[in-house]
Order: structure tokens, then sequence, then C-alpha cells
């Protein structure tokens, strides 16, 4: 009986590993779909263009994609922020219309726009970034 119990153990941690691994059918949690947003928009110089949808159009298209961690819009730009980078939604420059999607590190995304993210969103120094607690991967 005890190798029976041992066995039903051993298939369950099993299970449980698998169920929560990162396979390649199986995306990172809140990971930047960017393999999406690469498919669906048109590359530019500094991102990718939306030519024709406003800002809140593409950003909600992105977040419906791939939920995100948090979603803060500031002075007409959107951001959304992931596991470890920034999509920031923008109005696109000389254009009565349109988004511009830049995607960045997170850390080099926070530095760039402190001043619109600094007291809504965790340092990237920070526990709270990747969730504090022990472990690595942080």
């Amino acid at each position: 009986m005890k190798s029976a119990r041992c066995i039903s153990a051993v298939f369950l941690a099993a299970v449980t590993l698998t169920a929560c691994s990162d396979g390649p059918d199986r995306p990172k949690h809140n990971d930047v779909p960017h393999g999406w947003i690469i498919r669906e928009y048109e590359p530019a110089t500094t991102g990718y263009l939306d030519k024709a949808d406003p800002v809140s159009t593409v950003a909600s298209e992105i977040d419906g994609h791939t939920s995100a961690r948090k979603r803060t819009d500031n002075d007409g730009t959107v951001y959304l922020m992931y596991r470890d980078d920034i999509v920031a939604i923008s109005p696109q420059q000389g254009s009565t219309g349109g988004s511009l999607i830049e995607v960045v590190d997170y850390s080099v995304g926070y530095t760039r726009w402190n001043s619109h993210l600094a007291l809504v969103w965790p340092h990237p120094a920070s526990n709270e970034f990747r969730g504090g607690g022990p472990g690595s991967g942080k």
C-alpha cells in the first residue's frame, strides 16, 4: 500500500509541475504578446504602427489579447505593464490618427517614463516588481 501512495504522490507532483511549466505551447504568465504585436501592426523605426486606430483602441486590443498586470493612462499615452516589459501606446506624431506601439524592457521603460510611472508602478529594483519573497529569478 505504501508504494501505491508513493506512486500517487509522484504522479500528482509531476502533473502539478507540468501544468505550471512554461512549455513551447504555453506562454509565460504575463509576457508581452510580442509575436502577436509583430503580426498585427506595421513595423516602424521606434516600434510598431497602427495607422488608423486611436491609442485607447490599440491598448484594448493588446490588453485583450494578453492581459497586462497593470495599466496606466497618462497624457494621452497608455502604458501596459507585463512580466519583464512595458508596452507604451502613444498617438502617432504628425498624424491625424493612429498609434505608435513601443515594447521596451521594464527597467528601461521605467527610467524613460519615470514621471508617469513612479507613483503607480514598482521600481524595477524593488521586491514588489518581481513579487518579493525568496527564490531566484529576480
